[in-house]
């Protein structure tokens, strides 16, 4: 198994609603919805990559599955010095993506996989996500070096350091592949929180985890009554240690967990 490819504790099970759902109506009207904005964005071409588009696209996608963004910032790249910014996440659901893009667009980077998913691999394409094959790791010097010369070429990439996703902001430790590439690079790292909540409360409605279809997961989003995504992004951190920074980019990240998530699911307490 390769550093991209670790294995998560959480399973579908830890994927609930902790909130009321939506009528069937309503349920409807979203899909409707997202039809209509993922028919937008294919009709854009290439020109979804421009970065007013992209924004425009994902903030349409939140907005048709009724997940409303509370972002803090509306920024999420340093902007000072030559190179981009690595922004780095813990990564719950599908949805993480969108949220980051409906704040700023970034290039992402994410598993080889989603190329191939039916629509949101040819709007992914488009949208110029860079695409790392995980269970190779006799290739991945060569993917730390193109995340280098793209963050060297002053484009900001969006990662997901824990490589998988869990129901817990908390879960699994943080890869340090990515943050080799920032530190050959120069680039500054930015640690982003990504948070669900429903009602009010921490939700793992949006999780998409273990060997849960995509239609599964995004039927329970669809159906999740009052969803808020929330990112925090933090300080950002400078050095040229890849164990040191991935060790206090998952510590920031984590620090104001809800104690109700600090256990992912399945670790047995």
């Amino acid at each position: 198994m390769s550093q991209w490819a670790p294995a998560s504790l959480c399973t579908p099970a830890c994927a609930s609603q902790s909130g009321l759902s939506v009528p069937p109506g309503e349920v409807a009207r979203r899909y409707a919805a997202l039809a209509y904005e993922i028919g937008k964005g294919a009709a854009q071409g290439e020109r979804l990559a421009e970065p007013g588009a992209l924004r425009a696209r994902a903030r349409g996608v939140l907005a048709a599955l009724g997940v409303r963004p509370a972002a803090d910032l509306d920024r999420l790249t340093v902007g000072a010095g030559p190179a981009g910014t690595l922004i780095v996440a813990n990564h719950i659901s599908w949805l993480d993506v969108v949220a980051l893009l409906a704040v700023e667009p970034v290039t992402v980077l994410a598993k080889r996989e989603v190329g191939g998913w039916p629509v949101v691999g040819t709007l992914a394409r488009r949208a110029g996500t860079q695409f790392i094959d995980r269970e190779g790791l006799r290739q991945l010097p060569f993917a730390v070096a193109e995340l280098a010369a793209t963050l060297r070429s002053g484009r900001s990439v969006a990662a997901f350091p824990q490589a998988t996703t869990w129901c817990s902001v908390s879960g699994g430790r943080f890869r340090r592949a990515t943050f080799q590439a920032a530190a050959d690079a120069g680039a500054p790292v930015r640690p982003v929180t990504i948070r669900y909540e429903q009602d009010g409360a921490p939700s793992t409605a949006a999780a998409f985890l273990g060997d849960e279809t995509f239609a599964a997961s995004l039927h329970r989003v669809a159906r999740a009554g009052d969803l808020t995504v929330r990112i925090t992004a933090h300080a950002p951190l400078h050095g040229t240690d890849r164990r040191a920074l991935a060790a206090e980019a998952q510590a920031v990240i984590g620090a104001r967990e809800s104690p109700a998530l600090t256990t992912p699911c399945g670790a047995g307490g």
